[in-house]
């Protein structure tokens, strides 16, 4: 297993490093944003042990990066900033763990443990097919730069398709992931709320996301919505003659 630890106080750095190795893992250092920006494009880690405080680049935007460039490796962010709001922008940003200083090498090693378990799954801190985004840190969504004012049940929905974009997902996967243990899958609530949220976000738009698959469920286009099919008019009923008196 190979770790990444990205510090720029030289104690804390090695010390990191040294506990590390002793535990049979291979280890690079890096001693501020940028660099360890360069080694995760050019190197496979198992983790990213990544200190918020750096020179260049701070961690919150180190983390963001990495994301954005498509790179999921576990992040395993450490500071000494142990204010809630620190704690959900980090987490917010892509980060999957959260550490505070001082800690105990104990559980550093065990979270790490956790995370290398856990491996890069794609954990995106904004769900985006197309021009539509949903945004989990704020619950809100937008259909290119305009937002939309979604419910809780809808939000859940569209959270749920966003998250697998061209599966299909089953009426009772909608209903385990939206909904209590009380409803019932064979009842028409999931179709109610997808008619409502097509109509927030396909039809204003002239779009369609959300395909109904006959028989499975529904399923989200990766593309975000092709436009909507557009009927041609129907021809006027032909006129017949009435015969002559």
């Amino acid at each position: 297993m190979r770790i990444l630890v990205v510090e720029d106080e030289p104690k804390m750095r090695q010390l990191l490093r040294r506990a590390l190795a002793e535990e049979g893992y291979a280890v690079d250092v890096a001693a501020d944003g940028p660099r360890a920006l360069d080694l995760a494009a050019a190197v496979s880690f198992d983790a990213v042990v990544l200190d918020v405080m750096l020179p260049g680049l701070d961690g919150f935007g180190a983390c963001a990066r990495l994301r954005s460039s498509g790179v999921w490796v576990p992040v395993l962010m450490l500071t000494a900033r142990d204010a809630v709001t620190d704690r959900v922008r980090g987490l917010d940003g892509g980060a999957d763990d959260y550490l505070t200083k001082p800690f105990s090498l104990e559980e550093l090693l065990a979270r790490l443990r956790a995370l290398i378990r856990r491996g890069p799954v794609p954990r995106p801190p904004v769900l985006q097919a197309g021009d539509l985004r949903l945004d989990p840190a704020t619950r809100t969504v937008h259909r290119g730069t305009v937002e939309i004012t979604v419910t809780g049940k809808e939000y859940a929905l569209l959270e749920a398709l966003l998250r697998r974009p061209g599966i299909v997902l089953t009426r009772e996967m909608l209903v385990e992931h939206c909904w209590d243990l009380g409803t019932s899958p064979y009842s028409n609530v999931v179709d109610a709320h997808i008619k409502a949220l097509r109509d927030k976000i396909d039809r204003p738009f002239g779009t369609q996301a959300i395909e109904t698959i006959r028989g499975a469920g529904y399923r989200l286009r990766r593309d975000g919505g092709r436009p909507a099919a557009v009927q041609a008019p129907k021809p006027p009923p032909a006129q017949t003659r009435r015969p002559p008196p």
